[in-house]
């Protein structure tokens, strides 16, 4: 899938895209270079060492998962997001213990909203891991938006106090950090927005994934 067929998705999901491509460009050169082919740019000593560096970096970003199928773009995708999330899993554990939430949810939240990226930033001012508006940051006692520990604290008490106000209906409360709670109550449920009931679907998702790869925490408010 080209970078240009995928320019319409958002824009943590677009970086996932990209990210994935870019380890199946570099699983594909290792495999030339294994395989004794002359890579696309030249036969020169110089494209062997650069093959040789993205034989290297290929394995260093599959880790474990470097023997999966790179064809399988599921398989793919769940590295990728499983390795850019890797680095925040004992905050969002901690913090949705804090806050009576499951760690799954929390983490496909945050997969959602921003891809991993601490800087995300959307043109309507959210901003941050679990993209906090101005407004309801400051309500949460968050300081400082991009800052990882303190975006993840806030997502997970704001999306705590969404699941208080809707009787633990977890797709209600990722429903109402998307479109509001005012929308929620209006309809009695997930409302009929496009983007809200994609949201909510994707979300659920990333938890789901997130419970089969860390069955440990499957059903479990840490």
């Amino acid at each position: 899938m080209s970078t240009q067929a995928v320019t319409g998705l958002p824009a943590g999901e677009l970086a996932l895209v990209q990210r994935v491509q870019q380890l199946q460009a570099l699983i594909e050169s290792a495999r030339q270079v294994a395989a004794g082919m002359p890579l696309a740019s030249s036969g020169t000593a110089a494209a062997s060492q650069s093959g040789a560096a993205a034989s290297q970096s290929a394995t260093a970003s599959l880790g474990s998962t470097a023997a999966a199928d790179p064809s399988d773009f599921a398989s793919a995708l769940q590295v990728a997001t499983e390795g850019e999330g890797s680095s925040y899993e004992a905050m969002i554990e901690q913090a949705a213990a804090r806050n009576g939430i499951e760690p799954a949810v929390l983490h496909g939240l945050i997969q959602q909203e921003s891809g991993f990226d601490p800087s995300a930033a959307s043109s309507a001012g959210a901003a941050g891991l679990t993209q906090l508006m101005p407004g309801t940051a400051a309500s949460l006692g968050v300081a400082n938006p991009l800052n990882p520990a303190e975006s993840i604290e806030g997502g997970a008490r704001y999306l705590g106090e969404m699941m208080r106000q809707f009787g633990g209906n977890t797709a209600d409360a990722l429903a109402a950090y998307n479109a509001g709670p005012g929308a929620v109550q209006q309809y009695g449920g997930v409302p009929p927005y496009a983007e809200t009931e994609s949201y909510v679907t994707k979300v659920l998702g990333y938890a789901e994934s997130y419970r089969q790869s860390h069955p440990e925490t499957t059903g479990a408010l840490l």
